[in-house]
């Protein structure tokens, strides 16, 4: 098996291609793909009077899952590969979760065990359903670059980003991602005669794309989207703002062309911090003169100033240094200095007597710098002990 028939089956939870003649339950392989669940049941044997759940979990490509009911002469185990009533015609797919698990997987999505619009499971997968349905996936690679090629010729403002065919190769349903709304009832005709197949045309979002398609971020590691992130919330700028990050939309945006997931990760930690600090104070007045707001230290509770004749000097102050310095000024006093005790203890009020912490604005130096040679160090002979010079 090729690399890229390997790529194929991954998508859909398999560490390799089935076979037809071998146990298919050890073609299923846990977290190769980010729907994956491990089911903590497994070592507890019910009681033999209890009845067996009749309601399977089954997995399709790219983490695509739905409960099926089966009959109750079926046993059915993690791994199977299954046939299931699919409109029209059956599909194909791996059980992903049976047995009293499935109750709680149903809960968590909000699905009824009695609700009559469950389809069933036909059969465990015979010979011929795996051999046709191996076929087909093989064909999903070439089935997609011959559509963009259509939809190309056919001036079609839309990208078709991923095929999946049904498991008895009578329908293919084509993922694109579209601006604006696209009449894609001829690219239906062209191809419904090229593949003989039925088409299903499904339009999804650019993070849906980037997570189908995956990739590594610039963080070094695979995206979230494509690993473990299944809602997608939106970004604002905001948060960005808040984290002071820098505003460039070639660093904030993703793969999609969005402005990345992760900005949200540690917003709510930010938002936190942000409450402990002083608001709409961005200037304090001192007798040597005033100081602006430069910077603001979130996660430390620290907010810079400096004088406005040094801007490249900034101190660092606590929030209750600032709020007393800016209480005095409401009452027309200066204090001789940013870090000066007004409260006449001789303790300090703002950085319990640290020294200031003052940082140069040395943060944008040229780049070019890297691209200066070193210096060559010659090495200066050492004198060993106990011998003496010739040239003296």
């Amino acid at each position: 098996m090729d690399t890229q028939d390997h790529q194929d089956f991954l998508s859909r939870g398999c560490r390799c291609a089935p076979q037809p003649h071998t146990r298919q339950t050890q073609v299923s392989s846990h977290a190769c793909n980010k729907l994956d669940a491990q089911d903590w049941t497994r070592d507890i044997k019910p009681p033999d009077i209890f009845p067996r759940f009749d309601i399977v979990e089954v997995g399709f490509k790219n983490g695509r899952k739905d409960f099926f009911r089966c009959t109750p002469d079926m046993e059915l185990e993690t791994g199977d590969i299954v046939a299931v009533e699919a409109s029209p015609g059956h599909d194909i797919g791996i059980v992903s979760l049976s047995g009293q698990i499935v109750k709680l997987q149903m809960r968590s999505k909000k699905v009824k065990q009695d609700n009559p619009d469950l389809r069933k499971v036909y059969r465990k997968a015979k010979v011929s359903d795996i051999e046709k349905w191996v076929a087909a996936v093989k064909q999903e690679d070439d089935t997609m670059f011959r559509s963009r090629e259509m939809a190309s010729r056919l001036k079609l403002d839309m990208k078709i980003s991923d095929v999946e065919y049904q498991g008895d190769r009578t329908k293919a349903i084509f993922y694109y991602t579209a601006d604006e709304r696209v009449d894609f009832r001829e690219l239906i005709k062209v191809l419904a005669e090229a593949f003989g197949v039925r088409i299903e045309m499904r339009q999804i979002g650019v993070r849906q794309e980037a997570s189908r398609l995956g990739g590594i971020g610039s963080c070094g590691r695979e995206l979230c989207c494509a690993t473990w992130l299944t809602s997608f919330q939106s970004v604002s700028t905001n948060a960005a703002r808040t984290q002071q990050l820098s505003l460039n939309p070639q660093k904030l945006a993703g793969q999609c062309g969005k402005l990345k997931c992760c900005i949200n990760y540690e917003n709510d930690c930010y938002l936190d911090y942000q409450k402990a600090l002083p608001d709409h104070i961005h200037e304090l007045v001192t007798k040597k003169g005033k100081a602006y707001l430069q910077k603001t230290d979130i996660l430390r509770g620290l907010l810079g100033f400096s004088y406005a004749d040094s801007p490249g000097s900034i101190v660092m102050l606590s929030s209750e240094r600032v709020k007393e310095i800016r209480e005095a000024n409401v009452r027309n006093i200066r204090p001789e200095d940013l870090l000066e005790d007004t409260s006449g203890n001789g303790q300090g009020n703002g950085m319990q007597g640290k020294q200031p912490f003052e940082m140069e604005n040395n943060l944008e130096d040229s780049l070019t710098r890297f691209d200066q040679p070193k210096k060559s160090r010659k090495k200066k002979k050492r004198k060993r002990p106990g011998k003496y010079n010739t040239n003296e």
